[in-house]
This record gives structure tokens, C-alpha cells and sequence, in this order.
């Protein structure tokens, strides 16, 4: 049977423990830095293709347009990342139901402005962040989050409405959408692609990236 460690046998092990979880910490943070960049992206090139009247047209009276989906992302945004770790996400000044109407007179310039400024309250938010926040609480609707639950939960529910924003695109533009993803049945040859690039680890942005530069290559080669 081994002796019980030492107080001072413990000391480099609480040292050890620490490093790995302040790297954990740092690497998980800019992953998720990453993705979230990444989404915005994809939506952004879903956006380019449409015409401004598009941002507004619903498939049926159930369903969202474009411009209700993008105001309610930067609504929810501004609401979950100002004052992070100080505030309750749910601010009391959130109408989030307004979120779901588009007001007469609405542009599209009007909608990207909104766009960008919830976009710049996520990275605010994110980018100071250090490995010793993630020791905190913080709360939404007064329940209580992990750093990372807090996180997580923005994260899905980013690609969620993304996701839809891409579905009606690519809707609208049918036969001319130009994809933002692996192009239909060129999977091997994007695989044939991808050795030719540097091997480096890819962030979720820079992978995003890739497979925009093997779309945009496989079409002038058409």
C-alpha cells in the first residue's frame, strides 16, 4: 500500500490540475470564439444571395422570414452577452416578442445594423474572457449557468436559426444558390482537395473557409 501523499507532494499536483484545466479553459474559449465566427459567416453568405425583398417573404403563416430571424438573434444577443458575468442574460429591458414583428419601413440596412451590433456584444463578451471566469456562475431567467453551459446554450441555438436563415436562401435562389457547403456529390473530390491544402489544425471558421474556396474553384472550372 502506498504511503498517503505529503502536503507538500500535493502542491504540484494542485499546480498540475490547474494548468490543465486553465488549457482546457483556453482552448474550449477560443473554439467557441471560433464557431460562433463561423456561423455568422455561413449566415452572411446565405445573406449575400438574397435580394432585399427576400428578407422579408414567409414560406407560410407559421413560419419566420429572414428579417424576423435576424432580429430575433440580435435581440437574444444583446440581451444574453451585455454585462455576462455581472447580469441576469434575460434583460428586463427585452421585448423579445417584439423580436418576432418587423416594423413598417424596416430595410435590409436597417436589419444588418441590428445584425452587427448583437454580433459585437457576443465577441465583447467572449474575447476578454479568462481561464479563471470559468469559475464563475452566472444566470439566465435567474437560473444558474456554468461559463460553459452558458456558452453551449447560445451556441445551438445560433446554429438553429442559422440553419434556417441557409434553408431560405437557398429556397429563394433555388437553381442559382451557390452553395456554402460541400458541394452535392463532390465529396470525394473534396477530400482529394483538402490533402493538397497545409495539414495544420483548421479552426471551424478556417474549415468553413476551405470548403467556400473548393465551391468558388469547382465553379469556374465548370
Amino acid at each position: 500500500m502506498l504511503p498517503p501523499a505529503s502536503q507538500a507532494d500535493k502542491v504540484p499536483l494542485r499546480r498540475l490540475i490547474k494548468s490543465m484545466s486553465d488549457s482546457f479553459a483556453t482552448e474550449y474559449l477560443a473554439n467557441a470564439i471560433s464557431t460562433f465566427r463561423a456561423y455568422k459567416k455561413m449566415a452572411e453568405k446565405a445573406l449575400a444571395q438574397l435580394d432585399a425583398g427576400e428578407y422579408f417573404l414567409t414560406l407560410d403563416e407559421e413560419s419566420n422570414s429572414v428579417a424576423v430571424i435576424m432580429k430575433h438573434i440580435s435581440g437574444n444577443s444583446i440581451s444574453r452577452w451585455t454585462d455576462f458575468l455581472t447580469s441576469d442574460g434575460e434583460k428586463p429591458d427585452r421585448n423579445r416578442d417584439s423580436e418576432f414583428v418587423i416594423d413598417v419601413g424596416t430595410t435590409k440596412e436597417n436589419l444588418h445594423e441590428y445584425w452587427e451590433r448583437g454580433w459585437a456584444c457576443v465577441f465583447s463578451a467572449l474575447e476578454p474572457l479568462q481561464p479563471s471566469d470559468f469559475e464563475k456562475k452566472i444566470r439566465i431567467r435567474g437560473q444558474e449557468h456554468s461559463i460553459i453551459a452558458a456558452i453551449n446554450r447560445q451556441l445551438t441555438h445560433y446554429a438553429y436559426h442559422v440553419g434556417q436563415i441557409v434553408f431560405l436562401a437557398k429556397h429563394f435562389r433555388s437553381a442559382q444558390w451557390q452553395t456554402i457547403s460541400v458541394p452535392r456529390n463532390r465529396s470525394a473530390e473534396f477530400n482529394a482537395y483538402l490533402v493538397t491544402r497545409p495539414g495544420h489544425e483548421m479552426t471551424i471558421e478556417q474549415q468553413l473557409d476551405e470548403v467556400a474556396e473548393f465551391a468558388r474553384s469547382e465553379r469556374q472550372g465548370q
